[in-house]
């Protein structure tokens, strides 16, 4: 399904409590949204609005059924690609945003059928099937934003973005592993906890071993090594959106150095980037040539 004509389905509250979402929720790419121009923010918040509020459903729930949720959100999104206004004011402001950029519909379906998926699924037996679930809880992102900023159909920043959308998602994973396991997830891939002689009990017990210390440097070298390939492809980028989306990738790259400073220990709170270290990564991205 595509879209054959804009929608004018949003009001100023709707973008506004995308913006609100984003700022309290994704402080870092908040952070980097900012350096984009005016237009561009507003899409962007409005795209984060999308995926924050499912994905809110799904790992918070308060006494609703998520999946009923999801399934409505996603009956609204596709009656609203043909023309039917919202009751969710997230999805107001993205639909107009979607229409406006030509984004097929085919990826935010994606992306909520990861967010069903995390309903029902607490294991990965492989790499190749957790990057079948990324490909729709972060890499549908990617794309989403190569449309909204109008190379939605470049496969070189297409390939791009879906390296970095697996570079962060992966790096959360990394980050959230005692978060996770307090829903009963783990999202390390059972294969490569095997071959590092961890057990997914001694992961939902948060036992920082030798063993595990070995297996998080591997999916850290794993990650940086996506990092690397979605930097080469900023170029495919228009020159006016390099350097925010340098500064994400760079901030959330970041992340790992926190994890491997703490001797990766990723039981005892999230590592985090300062309002210092973004100020200075910032700076450093938006003074280089």
């Amino acid at each position: 399904m595509g879209i054959d004509q804009q929608t004018q389905f949003a009001s100023s509250a709707d973008y506004a409590e995308c913006r609100r979402l984003h700022k309290k929720f994704g402080t870092t790419y908040y952070f980097a949204t900012q350096r984009f121009r005016r237009s561009v923010r507003n899409d962007v918040h409005a795209l984060y609005g999308f995926v924050r509020v499912p994905d809110e459903w799904v790992d918070n729930p308060v006494n609703t059924d998520p999946s009923h949720q999801l399934e409505s959100f996603r009956q609204q999104l596709i009656a609203g690609y043909e023309g039917v206004r919202p009751d969710e004011p997230v999805l107001r402001a993205f639909i107009d945003v979607a229409t406006r950029c030509k984004m097929p519909i085919s990826e935010p379906l994606c992306f909520l059928d990861a967010m069903q998926q995390d309903l029902s699924v607490k294991r990965y037996n492989t790499y190749q099937d957790l990057q079948h679930y990324m490909r729709g809880s972060a890499a549908a992102v990617g794309v989403m934003m190569c449309h909204i900023l109008g190379v939605g159909n470049d496969k070189k920043a297409i390939a791009g973005a879906v390296a970095l959308g697996e570079a962060m998602q992966l790096t959360n994973f990394l980050r959230d592993v005692g978060e996770d396991t307090e829903r009963g997830r783990i999202y390390l891939p059972l294969d490569d906890l095997s071959a590092f002689n961890v057990s997914d009990r001694d992961v939902l017990e948060h036992r920082t071993s030798d063993q595990f210390v070995e297996l998080m440097k591997y999916e850290i070298d794993r990650a940086r090594r996506l990092y690397r390939i979605a930097e080469d492809s900023l170029v495919y980028l228009p020159q006016a959106a390099r350097k925010p989306v340098r500064l994400a990738l760079k901030l959330y790259e970041r992340i790992l150095d926190r994890i491997e400073e703490r001797r990766y220990d990723v039981f005892g709170g999230r590592a985090r980037t300062s309002k210092i270290e973004k100020l200075r990564v910032a700076l450093q991205v938006m003074l280089a040539r």
